[in-house]
């Protein structure tokens, strides 16, 4: 063999491997693989200290302490927020995995046992590719970063579920992810039985219009109740003020027999209810920090990381000739009033409000007050259900 010869060879082989080594299945067994699980002081384990402030003013505080007797599981799948330069992400926990977890995951750990795998998911950087192709934001929903949730998820239940009642939750590429997962893994399949419930935020899900299922998922219908278990709730959230543009990203439906799903955590049965939200007392979302309001007038400090403002926000179901199905947030600001009057939380460019994203940003935010409640209920109707 000459020289030419054997270094085209060895030069083939060492990319060969370079190949393999980016496409391997990534160890779900070693612990730097998830950013949070049962027992660990890890991305869960953070401050969720909260102010409580009433319309009057009146400030108070409310504690916050995880189960570790939980008695069922939930298995998250975060939002596109990697920051790191290429188009899918490493598997390293940098800030912007540890802040979403913070923001959108943690909490749930007073109800359930939490799971967060790591994943290569599509990044900040290369979600402008994905939403440029035929299929948008629902591009999202497969290749390297499907294959590692898929992965995960498969050695949780080897591993971990151990027979237990599960509930799924992801917001955008998350949601995106378990979407599939659902339609491949559980949807008709006997481990459907063990589904409490799936929370799947920040995306579009299509129905047969008129029902609650058909569309996407063909067994597992979305939640009327919160006494309801093995059913969906799923939403994006826009203001009453600016609602779905004619580029809306979420609620559109090009199926004629479909509809984009909506179900409202403030109100399952229907109708409008008071938000419980826990918001970010300085403003940071799950990829930036914006200038927040003073919460009181005149301001007083707040020392905690979180805020909840009862009575501020209201939300149900809607449509309009851009969007099937969203959910519809009204803040009942009130200037007599010495509380805030508005929340953050739009996607937008100097002034300039991208209308089309709505609330993308704290799509869990506003609602997780209320998706905690529901899980604690659905996690009692399913332990009744299994007896």
């Amino acid at each position: 063999m000459n020289k030419l010869l054997l270094f085209v060879v060895i030069f083939l082989a060492a990319a060969a491997d370079v190949r393999t080594a980016f496409a391997a299945a990534n160890d779900y067994g070693a612990e730097q693989s998830w950013l949070c699980r049962p027992g660990r002081q890890d991305a869960c384990a953070v401050d969720l200290t909260t102010t409580v402030v009433k319309a009057n003013g009146e400030m108070s505080r409310e504690t916050w302490q995880a189960n570790p007797r939980a008695p069922i599981d939930c298995f998250y799948v975060y939002p596109t927020i990697s920051t790191d330069p290429a188009d899918n992400s490493d598997m390293t926990a940098d800030p912007a995995e540890r802040n979403v977890i913070r923001a959108q995951f943690a909490r749930f750990a007073s109800q359930c046992r939490p799971f967060a795998p790591l994943y290569r998911q599509v990044t900040l950087a290369g979600l402008r590719k994905v939403m440029a192709g035929p299929s948008g934001v629902a591009g999202l929903s497969r290749g390297s970063a499907y294959d590692d949730v898929l992965d995960a998820w498969r050695y949780y239940l080897e591993h971990d579920n151990g027979g237990r009642g599960f509930v799924l939750i992801g917001h955008s590429q998350g949601a995106f992810i378990l979407t599939e997962l659902i339609k491949d893994e559980i949807d008709g399949k006997p481990i459907q039985s063990r589904l409490v419930s799936a929370i799947l935020l920040g995306a579009t899900i299509p129905v047969a219009k008129g029902k609650d299922v058909g569309g996407t998922l063909q067994s597992v219908p979305l939640c009327h109740s919160a006494d309801q278990v093995g059913c969906v709730i799923t939403y994006a959230s826009y203001r009453s003020t600016l609602p779905p543009p004619a580029n809306a990203l979420f609620g559109r439906v090009t199926d004629v027999g479909q509809v984009a799903a909506c179900t409202n955590p403030a109100a399952l049965a229907g109708g409008s209810g008071e938000l419980h939200a826990y918001l970010s007392a300085d403003g940071q979302t799950i990829t930036s920090r914006q200038t927040v309001k003073p919460w009181v007038s005149p301001d007083q400090p707040v020392s905690t990381p979180w805020v909840s403002v009862p009575g501020l926000l209201t939300a149900r179901c809607a449509s309009n000739e851009n969007a099937s199905g969203y959910l519809e947030i009204t803040v009942h600001g009130e200037p007599s009033d010495p509380r805030v009057d508005d929340i953050t939380g739009d996607i937008g460019f100097g002034n300039q409000i991208q209308a089309n994203w709505g609330l993308h940003l704290i799509d869990v935010d506003l609602a997780v007050g209320n998706l905690l409640d529901i899980v604690g209920r659905q996690a009692k109707a399913y332990a009744q259900k299994a007896r």
